[in-house]
């Protein structure tokens, strides 16, 4: 339910990278998101402030890192496709996650007798973690880390619907509520960026139309000159 922070990270952090413009009636939406968000961690039932603290941490993490990709991405002068984007960004995950795994979970694994590394299972979930990871470069690269964030919630709701059903976990009707303005919030976004992107491109088809008009113009008059 954190999660749904996400968009206010990423628009916050987009604005003052300026690969976003600031609007008064956008950070009131996303402020809505965040009120939703604060009472569904309100209501939870097991709440942890440490472990709030983490996700919130997480958040702001992920939410520069898909910041900076739309900038490798879509930056002029950088011609970085999803796939070259890959082949430098894997490497240094690689790097800094091995470092916290052979001193955090290396030991456990050590001591842990019953521990057998599958093959089938790691592979897939690398081949998933791949795959997942082409498909955030591709949709940043044609629209933004915003837009990809904000449709990440039907995800998050299918996790919780998920977290309820299946493995049993406690869901309070705070939670839900709180989780509801988010969504909301979100919903109304979704619905701005839509309308938004249907005047750019009703503007885009008018110019064209315009620049067609003018050349057909200017042909007919060079061939009046030459008469």
């Amino acid at each position: 339910m954190l999660k749904a922070l996400m968009p206010v990270a990423v628009y916050s952090i987009g604005v003052l990278f300026k690969k976003e413009t600031f609007k008064t009636d956008t950070m009131v939406n996303m402020i809505s998101i965040s009120f939703g968000v604060a009472i569904a961690a309100y209501g939870e039932a097991r709440f942890d402030s440490w472990g709030v603290m983490l996700q919130l941490g997480a958040v702001a993490f992920e939410a520069t890192r898909l910041v900076m990709i739309q900038i490798l991405l879509t930056s002029k002068g950088i011609t970085l496709n999803p796939i070259t984007s890959l082949y430098y960004v894997a490497p240094c995950c690689l790097v800094f996650l091995l470092v916290p795994w052979i001193f955090v979970e290396y030991p456990v694994l050590k001591d842990t007798s019953s521990f057998d590394f599958d093959f089938v299972i790691f592979g897939t979930n690398s081949f998933c973690a791949f795959a997942l990871n082409l498909a955030v470069f591709l949709l940043v690269g044609k629209t933004s880390a915003l837009t990809m964030n904000v449709a990440g919630v039907v995800k998050d709701w299918l996790l919780i619907a998920f977290s309820w059903s299946v493995i049993k976990d406690t869901v309070t009707p705070i939670n839900l509520f709180g989780y509801g303005v988010a969504f909301l919030g979100v919903a109304y976004y979704n619905h701005a960026k839509l309308q938004a992107l249907k005047a750019k491109e009703a503007e885009k088809k008018v110019g064209q139309a315009d620049e067609e008009g003018e050349r057909l113009i200017e042909e007919r008059q060079g061939e009046g000159s030459v008469k």
